[in-house]
């Protein structure tokens, strides 16, 4: 089997996340962020994805994603409804997964050229 590296065409490029950190280009966060291809959001406050609130997305909402995948942590979480709602009244899709699943989900997406953001949360102790 043939392995090629291919660099990807956009800017923000996220090589991996897990619980605690992740890695963008040669950067690792450990405090919330999010990203669309071209797009950085540094020092996104969330800590606690069941505490999220529809004005928290307000970053995310300016990118005009179709897709919000969000990264809720080690483990699954999921955001209250109102949330939800926020997202699919406007058309716009919201999937939430741990953050190792997220980033793969993302780098897909991105690969495909769709408009996705992705957002990370990590949880402080």
């Amino acid at each position: 089997m043939q392995l090629n590296l291919e660099r990807p065409d956009y800017t923000w490029f996220l090589r991996g996340a897990d619980g605690a950190h992740a890695l963008v280009n040669d950067r690792t966060f450990d405090r919330g962020f999010a990203m669309s291809p071209d797009s950085m959001i540094e020092d996104w406050p969330v800590t606690d994805a069941s505490a999220l609130a529809p004005d928290d997305l307000l970053p995310l909402l300016a990118l005009e994603p179709e897709l919000i995948v969000l990264g809720t942590g080690p483990t699954q979480r999921f955001p209250p409804a109102a949330v939800m709602h926020a997202c699919l009244s406007r058309g716009i899709g919201l999937e939430t997964m741990d953050n190792a699943a997220a980033a793969r989900t993302y780098s897909v997406l991105a690969g495909e050229g769709r408009r996705v953001v992705v957002a990370f949360v990590f949880p402080r102790a």
